[in-house]
C-alpha cells in the first residue's frame, strides 16, 4: 500500500508565535506527529532586505497606517515554493488572507486539501500591497464579513478545515462523511450523550430504541440548513 503523501502548510506572517500553539495541540499536533500534514509558520522579516528588517511602508497617495511590501513576500515566496526557484508546478497553492477575498467554504477546503503545498500569507496594518494579490498568489479569502486585526486567525481557520479533509488526519472516513457541509449548505444533525436526563432535559426516544432505520431516519429529518443556528465544527 502507497505510503500517504504529506501534506505542507506554511504560513508567512509577522507574528508564527500566534500559528505554533494551535497547530501543535490537538488533532492537528497529532497529524504532524504521524506524518500526514506539517504547518510551519514563518517570521516574514527574515526576508526584509534593510537592516531594521522593515516590511512595511507609507502608502502611495496618503492615508493613514502602513502597507505591507511587495517586495519581501516576493522573496519569501520563492524560497518556499521551491528551494532556489525549483517550483512545483500544480501542487502549490498560495493563498491571501484578505477581508475582500471570497468567502471560504467547506469546497474550498476539500479542493485545498489535494495540494502538496499551502502557503498561506498574512496581512497586518492597513493591509498589503495590492500587486502581492495580482501577481503572487492564486486566490484570496475571508472567512467573514467583518474586519480583524491581522491574517492569522483566518489562515488557522482554514489550515483546520482543510487539513481535516487530508486522509489520515481524523483516523474515521466516518467523521467526514456526515459532518456538517458536506453536502451544501447542509448541518449536521442533533448530538446527545449521557446522562439520558439533566434537569428534566432529556435526549430524544428515538435516540434511545436501538432501532437503526428509525434513528437513520430521524437524522434526515433533523439536519439543517445552514441558514439556521448551528454547530460551528
Amino acid at each position: 500500500m502507497p505510503k500517504q503523501k504529506l501534506r505542507r502548510f506554511d504560513v508567512l506572517t509577522i507574528f508564527p508565535e500566534i500559528i505554533t500553539p494551535y497547530a501543535e495541540a490537538s488533532i492537528l499536533g497529532r497529524a504532524q506527529k504521524g506524518g500526514f500534514i506539517e504547518i510551519r509558520a514563518h517570521n516574514l522579516r527574515d526576508w526584509a532586505t534593510d537592516k531594521h528588517h522593515r516590511v512595511d511602508d507609507t502608502p502611495y497617495g496618503g492615508g493613514a497606517g502602513m502597507v505591507m511590501q511587495v517586495g519581501v513576500f516576493d522573496l519569501a515566496l520563492r524560497e518556499l515554493k521551491g528551494i532556489k526557484g525549483r517550483e512545483r508546478e500544480g501542487k502549490v497553492r498560495v493563498v491571501l488572507t484578505s477581508a475582500s477575498g471570497k468567502p471560504f467554504t467547506q469546497k474550498d477546503a476539500v479542493r485545498l486539501a489535494k495540494y502538496d503545498q499551502v502557503i498561506f500569507l498574512c496581512g497586518r496594518y492597513e493591509g498589503v500591497d495590492a500587486r502581492v494579490e495580482e501577481h503572487l498568489v492564486d486566490e484570496s479569502f475571508s472567512i467573514g464579513d467583518y474586519v480583524l486585526t491581522g491574517g492569522e486567525l483566518p489562515a488557522l481557520v482554514m489550515i483546520d478545515a482543510i487539513a481535516r479533509n487530508v486522509p489520515g488526519v481524523l483516523g474515521s472516513k466516518e467523521s467526514l462523511a456526515e459532518e456538517s457541509h458536506t453536502d451544501a449548505g447542509v448541518l449536521e444533525y442533533p448530538q446527545y450523550t449521557k446522562p439520558e436526563v439533566y434537569k428534566k432535559w432529556k435526549v430524544p426516544e428515538v435516540l434511545l430504541s436501538g432501532d437503526h432505520k428509525k434513528i437513520a431516519e430521524w437524522r434526515k429529518n433533523k439536519k439543517r440548513s445552514s441558514g439556521e443556528q448551528g454547530s460551528v465544527v
